[in-house]
């Protein structure tokens, strides 16, 4: 039982960081340019927490191998959200680094509050090797 609660202050304390990415992000633009404290979080946060967002909070967690899948599938995904963005705040003259970064961190904040995204590995078994007891030995000649 302890265990399971520990799990679930896990869990809830990435939600968290997720969601306050995006406003770390959007309060670093207030350093001065060129500073790497400032375009360091903006970068990691557009490259990584959208995806992230959308693709770890998995309420039963999730295991080795689709945590492996969940990080390769976050800057892919948190790249084309951000293009989304931009692309929408450009057709509507509406662009600055700012709106970017607000639209941004407010999806971020939203789909952290929600489970994640199903991910194949995680619902077939995340690519466990078989163990000896489970593996079936083939007799040579065909049979079994």
């Amino acid at each position: 039982m302890a265990q399971a609660q520990a799990q679930a202050h896990a869990h809830l304390q990435l939600r968290a960081a997720l969601a306050a990415s995006g406003w770390l992000a959007l309060g670093a633009t207030a350093l001065p340019s060129g500073s790497p404290l400032r375009w360091i979080p903006v970068l990691a946060f557009v490259a990584l927490a959208p995806g992230l967002a959308l693709l770890h909070p998995q309420p039963s967690g999730l295991r080795p191998g689709a945590r492996l899948e969940a990080l390769a599938l976050a800057a892919p995904v948190s790249l084309s959200l951000a293009a989304l963005a931009a692309t929408a705040l450009f057709l509507a003259e509406a662009f600055s680094t700012t709106t970017f970064l607000v639209a941004l961190a407010v999806f971020v904040t939203v789909v952290a509050a929600l489970p994640g995204v199903p991910l194949p590995a995680a619902t077939r078994g995340a690519v466990e090797r078989e163990s000896a007891r489970t593996r079936t030995k083939r007799r040579p000649g065909g049979g079994r």
